[in-house]
Order: C-alpha cells, then sequence, then structure tokens
C-alpha cells in the first residue's frame, strides 16, 4: 500500500509539472528485452450465490492465452488491475473464491479443455504454441456508478524505465515513502465503456473501445 501511495503521487506530480521537465515515457516501437504474445476475450460476468451467502454475486473475468515467441523461456508473473471511471482500482484474485474459478473453467471447458486455475499460471513459461497457458483474471464486481473502465495487464514484458520522482526530498533519506527514482513497466491496457444507466449497467455487456501498450 506504501508503494502504491508512492506511485499516486508521482504521477500527480507529473501531471502538474512541465512536459519538458516530466514527460512520461512511452513504450518503445521494437520490442526490448523480452515479450509474451497476449490474446483475450472480452470482459463477462458470471454470477454465483456462494455457500453462506444469502443472494447471488457479480464477478467479472477476462479469458486469456499467453505464448511465449521471445525466443528464450521467461518467468511469467502476470498482474492484472480493473480501475473504474470512479477510480475504483479491484486487483484480479482479491477476496475470489476457489469455486469462482471452477465454475469459469466448468463454463469453457469445451473452448479451453487445459484452462489453468489463475492461482496457478504464474512460474516459468517455455517457448512455443505447446506451452501456452489459458486462464482467467477474476474480478469481483465494482461501482455501479461507473461508466467506464480499463483494465491494466502486467508481466507480458521485460521493459522497465526508471523515472526520476519529481517530489523526491534530497534532505531526508530515502525510504518507500520518498524514493529517488521509480520503475515504470510496460503494460497493456484494454479500455471499456460501459453503457446505459445504474439500472440497465447490470445487465449491459462491456464495450471494447481500444488497446494499447503504455508506461506503468
Amino acid at each position: 500500500m506504501l508503494r502504491q501511495s508512492v506511485k499516486m503521487t508521482l504521477l500527480v506530480a507529473l501531471a502538474l509539472c512541465t512536459p519538458a521537465a516530466f514527460a512520461a515515457p512511452k513504450p518503445s516501437a521494437a520490442v526490448r528485452n523480452w515479450e509474451l504474445d497476449f490474446e483475450f476475450h472480452d470482459l463477462q460476468r458470471i454470477e454465483l450465490q456462494l455457500p453462506g451467502d444469502s443472494r447471488p454475486t457479480t464477478y467479472w473475468y477476462l479469458l486469456y492465452t499467453v505464448t511465449n515467441n521471445s525466443g528464450k523461456d521467461v518467468d511469467f508473473y502476470p498482474s492484472f488491475e480493473l480501475v473504474t471511471s470512479s477510480l475504483q482500482v479491484v486487483t484480479a484474485g482479491d477476496h475470489i473464491s476457489p469455486r469462482v474459478n471452477d465454475a469459469i473453467a466448468a463454463r469453457h471447458i469445451k473452448l479451453f479443455p487445459f484452462f489453468r486455475d489463475p492461482t496457478k499460471v504464474a512460474g516459468r513459461l517455455l517457448q512455443g504454441p505447446d506451452n501456452a497457458r489459458t486462464s482467467a483474471a477474476v474480478f469481483r464486481n465494482f461501482d455501479p456508478d461507473a461508466n467506464a473502465l480499463q483494465v491494466f495487464v502486467s508481466g507480458l514484458s521485460g521493459e522497465i524505465v526508471s523515472v526520476p520522482n519529481p517530489v523526491f526530498d534530497p534532505e531526508s533519506p530515502e525510504s518507500q515513502q520518498n524514493v529517488r527514482f521509480f520503475p515504470l513497466r510496460k503494460t497493456f491496457v484494454i479500455t471499456y465503456d460501459l453503457p446505459g444507466d445504474v439500472r440497465t449497467r447490470r445487465e449491459s455487456p462491456a464495450i471494447r473501445t481500444g488497446t494499447e501498450w503504455v508506461m506503468r
């Protein structure tokens, strides 16, 4: 949490400073280091009533397949964050019952017979399509007032840059609250609109409006 707080401080400071002094870095046009191939199916809902619950709970999930065609074996440790237009941040896997993962696997067993549990997808990823992994990023439901969201996927690229922290205090010792440099990683972003109002949005699908790579 402390590191996230420092990062938010940095991003706010970057937005306030002059572009010439603190321009946010862009991902390289050509692949640097290594990069994995990432295919995905758009966000879907699933509702489940778990034991002990009085009513069903809505979850969102993003099915994906990752393939290593980078030319070398790499360590794959993905991270998925969903950020709503109301600035709510939901991390995939947080407070997700294994029953939810099992239900998603069962729903897609015909299309993805080798679906891997999201808690077991990380680790050394060997090269080639025969070693591709299919899984899902699963999120708890989010703010119903949100009318758009972005999904940030990290762990797909080895590209990292360090940027100076514009609020670094040289008079104080370096710490998690006072870092001299901050690492930014090449991150894949999927953007969605959530059409309708609060009532109709509960049934409407998320509409993808774009994808891009950013440094985050």
